[in-house]
C-alpha cells in the first residue's frame, strides 16, 4: 500500500511537467509556455513498494481553450535503466528525498500495474490519500479469462496520443504469447463515455474542468494489435 506522504516536492510536478509538455508531439499549445493546474487522476499501488504510480491530469489555460493531458508518471528512489529519454525531471521529496520521475509509460512497473486493473487485479487508489480505493475509476477488459500478465514491446507518442504495444501472455501458459495488445494512453482528455467499439477494454476517469464542473472520458483504450504491431 502505497502512502501520500503530504510534504513538500522541488520542484514541484507542475513546474516539471511545465517544462516538459511543451515537446511533446500531442501537446496542442505549439509555441505557448503551459500554465498548468491540477485537474484530478488516480493511483495504483505497486505491489513490492517501490514504485510511486499515478495517473495526473493536468489543465493548460494558457491560450482560447483549456486543455486537459493526462500524464501517468512513476516516482523513483533511483535512475530506470535504460529510461534516460523518458525522464521527466529530478525533484527532492521532502520525506524520501531525491525522486526521478518518469514519463510512465516507459516504466514496466507502471505498465504492469495497468494491466492488472484492467484484470481487475489491482484496484485504482484515491490520488491524495493513503489506503482509499477510488471507485469512481472504472476498468474491464473483454478477455480476462486467457490472458494473465503482458511484456512491453514499445511505445509510441503520435499527435493523438501514446500506444504501448505489449505482448500477452496465456494464463494457461506464461511461455506462449497470447498475441499482441495496443494500450492507449488518451494524451489529451475529451468528456465523453467510456472506450468506443471495437475496443477490448478500456480505464475511464473523472477530472475537473476550469468552469468547477467535473468530466469522464477514456483515460486508457485497450485494442488488439495484429503480429506486426498494427492496431486491428
Amino acid at each position: 500500500m502505497a502512502v501520500i506522504q503530504h510534504t513538500t516536492l522541488r520542484p514541484t510536478k507542475l513546474e516539471l511537467l511545465a517544462s516538459w509538455l511543451p515537446a511533446r508531439p500531442w501537446y496542442r499549445g505549439a509555441g505557448q509556455e503551459p500554465r498548468l493546474a491540477k485537474a484530478g487522476g488516480f493511483r495504483i499501488d505497486d505491489p513490492d513498494g517501490a514504485v510511486g504510480i499515478e495517473f495526473m491530469a493536468v489543465t493548460d489555460a494558457h491560450g482560447d481553450r483549456a486543455v486537459t493531458y493526462q500524464v501517468p508518471l512513476s516516482y523513483r528512489g533511483a535512475p530506470l535503466d535504460g529510461a534516460e529519454h523518458a525522464l521527466i525531471g529530478t525533484s527532492e521529496h521532502g520525506v524520501l528525498g531525491r525522486r526521478w520521475i518518469y514519463d510512465g509509460t516507459h516504466d514496466p512497473v507502471l505498465v504492469a500495474q495497468l494491466f492488472a486493473l484492467l484484470l481487475g487485479a489491482a484496484e485504482p487508489q484515491d490520488q491524495n490519500t493513503s489506503d482509499t480505493p477510488d471507485p469512481s475509476v472504472t476498468a474491464s477488459f473483454a478477455a480476462p479469462g486467457s490472458t494473465a500478465s503482458i511484456v512491453p514491446v514499445d511505445v509510441s507518442d503520435g499527435p493523438h496520443g501514446t500506444d504501448l504495444l505489449v505482448r500477452a501472455a496465456s494464463r494457461t501458459d506464461q511461455d506462449r504469447a497470447a498475441g499482441h495488445l495496443t494500450l492507449h494512453i488518451s494524451r489529451v482528455l475529451e468528456p465523453h463515455g467510456d472506450a468506443p467499439a471495437p475496443a477490448l477494454g478500456h480505464v475511464t476517469a473523472g477530472w475537473a474542468l476550469p468552469d468547477g464542473t467535473t468530466a469522464r472520458g477514456p483515460y486508457v483504450v485497450v485494442r488488439g494489435a495484429g503480429s506486426d504491431g498494427t492496431t486491428v
